[in-house]
């Protein structure tokens, strides 16, 4: 029972969410043009985060699909947003992009903290800065399965993907609706981010260094790159979950805290060798 209710919950869900925050990331940093841009660093995890949130203010009772559901409302336009503010930078430095994501982010955090603490539900919020797949059980994770359909989407308009992020006046000379694949690939990046959140919490990282390994290894092509995007990023988070699991055994590391490590040490050293 432990083994079908837990075990199998757990390992399906950390594959999935590897997989699809993994594919997110690529996705974003082809809309954005580039290598530094995902979830993390976008303001993407923060604005899920403020949707559940408000979900809980407006609607205490909320039901776990009202939750994604405003989480994903939330999560998309943060991410238009977050677009429109990259299409008004001229000087589009690869630094200088993902900054302005993560001080984006903040502010979001800041604002969401502020509603919790007027509403006395700090504790809750802070519940959703770390991810942990503890307490995944059978009848609690089935939501992160729109990842499944995401991956299709994904596969299908991998070619779109790659030429909308060779810029916008290049798409319509190929006669592609740019906006149209901007939509869409958002849509896809928000449904996964806002699933992952309100089932598991915030994942930082997966969707950052992965694209950029899988990039230096096969190249760009989307298509040719969504497999091993898929498979490495479903790898990362079943290694960190074991290490969670062992260090300090008998108890356990949430994952969060050990991809966020992960994670941040690859993110300095990819800056410091793009900086160079």
């Amino acid at each position: 029972m432990v083994f079908v209710i837990s075990r199998i919950p757990r390992t399906l869900a950390l594959i999935l969410v590897g997989a699809g925050l993994s594919i997110s990331g690529f996705i974003m940093q082809q809309l954005s043009q580039n290598r530094f841009v995902s979830p993390t660093t976008s303001g993407g995890l923060e604005a899920a985060k403020m949707g559940i949130l408000f979900a809980f203010i407006l609607f205490p009772e909320a039901s776990l699909t009202v939750r994604m559901l405003s989480a994903l409302v939330f999560t998309f336009f943060c991410a238009l947003l977050f677009i429109f503010f990259v299409e008004q930078v001229k000087h589009k430095n690869t630094v200088f992009i993902p900054l302005v994501g993560l001080m984006f982010g903040s502010i979001l955090a800041s604002v969401s903290t502020f509603f919790a603490f007027k509403h006395n539900i700090v504790q809750n919020t802070q519940e959703w800065l770390l991810g942990d797949f503890s307490a995944v059980l059978q009848g609690q994770y089935e939501a992160i399965y729109i990842i499944l359909p995401v991956v299709v989407i994904s596969y299908i308009y991998a070619e779109r993907f790659t030429i909308a992020g060779m810029g916008e006046s290049f798409a319509k000379n190929l006669g592609l609706s740019y906006h149209t694949i901007v939509y869409i690939g958002l849509l896809s990046v928000s449904l996964v981010v806002s699933a992952s959140v309100v089932t598991v919490g915030a994942i930082p990282f997966v969707g950052l260094i992965i694209p950029n390994v899988v990039s230096m290894l096969i190249g760009d092509n989307l298509r040719r790159a969504l497999p091993l995007t898929a498979f490495m990023g479903a790898v990362l988070l079943l290694v960190c979950d074991i290490l969670g699991r062992l260090l300090v055994f008998p108890y356990e590391i949430p994952i969060g805290m050990t991809v966020g490590i992960i994670g941040g040490v690859t993110f300095f050293i990819l800056i410091l060798k793009r900086s160079k």
